[in-house]
């Protein structure tokens, strides 16, 4: 199985890519929307406050994700429909065979889950690796189409469905997402005495492994073995290159990103 992404400014533009998709006769088994609060209004308001919350809700959830499914409530009869809190995000709705997979992921609060699929909702699929560039396009108010293919001429074809509906590449995605960072990690980092211009590759490399679902949250002396091997790796794969520096300091940097964000959730 392949995964292809989009990233759309509009709801209503992932929602039309949705539909195209249904009609090119995609499963629902096979497409994961997510979408933040501010991009749905009320529309499934009570359907998602009628449902069973979780022990891990947290408190006022409820009332937060009161506006979350708008037009896609429909949805909610077949695939796994959740809301959840995603630690630098806020409230989403994440709708689709993924849909608790990502938030679980995420280390998300979950507020509620409808539908009758919740027992497919594996990690099998979900590329864990690009989530937080699916985190910070929610965080910039856009939507997240994932699908996923069996081939890749599939996925080529998906690829090009979802460009003709206006989706941005992850790929592009992922470039916008650090270029919004790279001032502030370049005086940062050249405040060490180093050029960040010779480092940047295994800065970089670093800083987003910090934010691999597996990695983030842990204990500095958890991910220090996994870092370790890390490195070694990239070293027998770029022989002569300064590696483990550059990639540590990048990693540290990428954990104290992350925390930020968390840290802002809580206070607003």
């Amino acid at each position: 199985m392949k995964t292809v992404t989009g990233v759309f400014r509009s709801a209503a533009d992932a929602q039309r890519a949705l539909g195209q998709m249904r009609a090119a006769g995609l499963s629902e088994g096979r497409v994961t929307l997510l979408t933040p609060e501010s991009l749905t209004s009320g529309s499934g308001a009570a359907e998602l406050q009628s449902v069973p919350t979780v022990s891990t809700e947290q408190p006022g959830m409820g009332k937060a994700i009161g506006a979350l499914l708008g037009g896609a409530a429909g949805l909610s009869a077949g695939p796994l429909v959740v809301a959840a809190l995603i630690p630098g995000v806020g409230p989403i709705t994440a709708i689709g065979l993924l849909a608790g997979a990502f938030a679980g992921a995420a280390g998300a609060g979950i507020g509620a889950a409808a539908g009758g699929k919740a027992e497919n909702a594996m990690t099998d699929g979900l590329p864990e690796d690009e989530m937080f560039v699916y985190e910070d396009a929610l965080r910039k108010g856009r939507s997240v189409l994932i699908v996923t293919a069996e081939d890749g001429a599939e996925a080529a074809r998906f690829r090009e469905l979802l460009k003709a509906e206006g989706a941005e590449e992850v790929d592009a995605a992922r470039e916008q997402w650090w270029i919004g960072l790279r001032g502030a990690e370049l005086e940062h980092y050249s405040s060490t005495g180093r050029k960040f211009g010779d480092d940047e590759k295994f800065y970089r490399m670093g800083f987003e492994s910090a934010l691999h679902a597996r990695s983030r949250c842990k204990e500095y002396d958890q991910v220090l073995g996994e870092m370790t091997v890390q490195i070694e790796e990239l070293e027998r794969q770029h022989l002569g290159a300064n590696v483990g520096e550059p990639f540590r300091r990048g990693y540290e940097r990428g954990r104290d990103y992350y925390q930020r964000l968390c840290d802002e959730r809580k206070a607003a």
